[in-house]
């Protein structure tokens, strides 16, 4: 790992986010989305497209490769959607076409209960898992210690959603919270055995989203059901662990602070100041540029003002705020690390 007297030359791109994420100086923040920044505009670049660059590693790595080699971020994240996982297991699939993610069809929920959940002995076998440790192979080989390779296994109540359906696990939570607890350490057991399998292929980081987020339960229910499973798991691996919630989270910052987990992945509608105040040096964040409207829809100068936003409130590593919509330009994910090397050279970093 760099020293500080090192810092003073120029970094890595993984030398710069493994720092970041352990809390030793950089030259610079750097800039790494742990979800996704696929486009439909690298798609054509590169010849990769949705669905078969969900399901082939060597199309999924090229297609990923664009986010460090055409958009100048410090990681590249190979896992583009959250449903790897549910495939390989048997859930209902809508594979789409390049313009549209591939979606859990949840209205035809593949199981009831706990007593139903079983590790497939081929699971990290099925062609969705071993696209994405095949990838994330392919991109150790091609671009060894320069840039970060940041990997992604569902949290138990990602999956839950996937498996269950969303209304009937939320109300199981309500109805029966043993039976909840229970379903959700069984799910467990995939986000480890997908988790270590892409640190095996060589992840430097994984990403856990786990979707219990402020739009649809309360903070309470997160330190009820996840705040300990969260602990366990980030005390289960040897990388760093970058926690991915959508939506309001500043009322579950405090909890997920206390995670032992990295960093946390957080989303625009939360305040990069407040969230700062209410992880109090807990958790490093990770975001939050706006997609929908300011990646999407507006220019780079935008852009280059919720950059500055994050930056001057403390944020250590910036992001989109989550997977990038498919039809994003690419001047506008290309602003990001300019912002940022501007922001820097401003300070004294560089």
């Amino acid at each position: 790992m760099t020293t500080k007297a090192q810092v003073a030359g120029k970094m890595t791109s993984r030398q710069r986010v493994m720092n970041a994420l352990n809390g030793l100086p950089v030259d610079r923040p750097p800039v790494a989305n742990p979800t996704s920044v696929a486009t439909v505009e690298m798609m054509d670049l590169v010849n990769a497209y949705f669905p078969e660059a969900n399901r082939d590693p060597e199309m999924n790595a090229r297609l990923a490769a664009t986010e460090y080699t055409e958009f100048g971020f410090d990681a590249i994240a190979p896992y583009f959607s959250i449903i790897q996982e549910s495939s390989a297991l048997g859930c209902d699939m809508q594979w789409e076409q390049k313009d549209n993610w591939p979606t859990v069809r949840m209205a035809n929920p593949i199981w009831k209960s706990s007593r139903d959940v079983k590790v497939p002995a081929d699971f990290l076998q099925h062609r969705d898992i071993t696209a994405i440790t095949g990838s994330i192979k392919l991109l150790k080989q091609e671009f060894g210690d320069d840039v970060a390779i940041i990997g992604k296994t569902m949290g138990p109540w990602t999956l839950a959603y996937h498996v269950f359906g969303v209304e009937p696990f939320l109300l199981g939570t309500v109805d029966d919270p043993d039976e909840t607890m229970a379903a959700l350490h069984r799910l467990k057991e995939f986000t480890v055995l997908f988790g270590q399998a892409q640190i095996d292929a060589g992840a430097d980081i994984l990403t856990l989203p786990d979707h219990a987020t402020g739009d649809l339960v309360s903070a309470e229910y997160y330190k009820r059901f996840l705040l300990e499973m969260h602990q366990e798991l980030a005390e289960t691996f040897d990388v760093p662990i970058i926690l991915h919630i959508c939506g309001n989270t500043i009322d579950r910052m405090p909890y997920i602070a206390q995670t032992g987990m990295a960093a946390f992945h957080f989303d625009s509608r939360n305040d990069p100041q407040e969230a700062m105040d209410a992880v109090n040096g807990g958790i490093k964040l990770v975001g939050n540029v706006n997609n929908p409207t300011t990646l999407y829809a507006r220019t780079p100068a935008e852009v280059r003002k919720e950059v500055y936003r994050a930056l001057d409130a403390g944020v250590q590593l910036i992001a989109p705020e989550c997977a990038v919509p498919l039809k994003t330009k690419a001047e506008n994910l290309v602003e990001i690390p300019i912002a940022v090397e501007d922001w820097a050279a401003e300070h004294g970093m560089i």
